[in-house]
């Protein structure tokens, strides 16, 4: 069995959000280059594009319908962050999809883990509408198949993008076959987040980081809040959030990890992911510090950290 593939789709790039967009193709351009210039060459897996079926355990028919439209005929979306065109459309159905794919290999025994590389990114795409650089939510729609597809009981969703995922937990918030943890940034966008919301049998865990802090404080919230709490879930399967802009050089984020951190924090996550990892890129702005700790994300998966 192979360790750890990679999921990558030339037509990611094709998402195109224009020249000075922070979320753009030059970020997959840049992890790849940084995994060429450590020498390390993953194997790629075969992906398949979501169906319908597929988006629609996630989101609304009208949604999925909004969104083909839009990119298909090249139409302005209300929110005027997330921009999409002709290619837009192609590239949201394999990022979707390449989860999916990702997750049936690791349940299969393929790998023991899978980090995909797509784009656009997910966890802000709420049922039914897109959002903050989301058109479906990748994660979401790849728990739902492990749900109601893979029959899996306990799933496991961490996410530490600098963001907090609020299109993940309105998915899952009354659904606690999926334990949702964040640790974001508050204040900060979406201004979503909040502690005291626990979701259906707590199974939602909201870990906020006021700007500014020691990166020890995200290790020592792994530790001793969220490690245990999700030990206590007991998953069967965990998929990760994985967007690096909370490192100290990211210009959307204004926290202090910085690559090393990044697979600290992947390394510990692993305890409660015995049963297989599937990890989805989100954000991640600077490109230098995204590529550097894309790999060493995908190191600390291989158990090379």
């Amino acid at each position: 069995m192979e360790e750890v593939a990679l999921v990558f789709r030339e037509e990611a790039l094709a998402h195109d959000t224009g020249p000075f967009h922070p979320e753009r193709p030059a970020r997959l351009e840049a992890i790849l280059d940084a995994f060429e210039n450590h020498g390390i060459k993953p194997p790629i897996l075969d992906i398949e594009p979501a169906t319908r079926e597929d988006l629609l355990r996630v989101h609304t028919k009208s949604h999925v319908d909004t969104i083909e439209r839009t990119c298909k005929e090249n139409l302005d979306y209300p929110d005027p962050d997330t921009v999409m065109g002709e290619g837009s459309w192609e590239a949201a159905l394999l990022s979707a999809g390449g989860a999916i794919s990702a997750c049936k290999a690791v349940l299969e025994g393929k790998y023991k883990a899978v980090f995909e590389i797509m784009r656009p990114p997910g966890h802000h795409a709420e049922p039914s509408r897109a959002m903050g650089f989301c058109l479906f939510n990748n994660v979401a729609v790849a728990g739902r198949w492990l749900t109601d597809v893979a029959g899996l009981k306990r799933v496991a969703i961490f996410d530490f993008d600098v963001h907090h995922g609020n299109g993940t937990q309105e998915t899952f918030y009354e659904d606690d076959r999926v334990y949702y943890v964040s640790i974001h940034q508050y204040p900060h966008y979406p201004g979503t987040g909040f502690p005291e919301e626990r979701g259906k049998n707590n199974t939602n865990l909201n870990v906020p980081m006021m700007p500014g802090v020691p990166a020890e404080l995200w290790h020592s919230a792994m530790a001793n809040l969220i490690l245990p709490e999700l030990k206590r879930f007991s998953p069967e399967f965990l998929l990760i959030s994985a967007g690096f802009d909370a490192h100290r050089d990211d210009p959307l984020g204004a926290q202090n990890l910085t690559e090393e951190d990044f697979a600290k924090l992947t390394s510990a996550i692993m305890e409660v992911g015995k049963g297989g990892i599937v990890s989805v890129l989100e954000g991640g702005y600077n490109l230098n510090s995204l590529g550097e700790s894309s790999v060493a994300h995908y190191l600390a998966l291989c158990g090379k950290v």
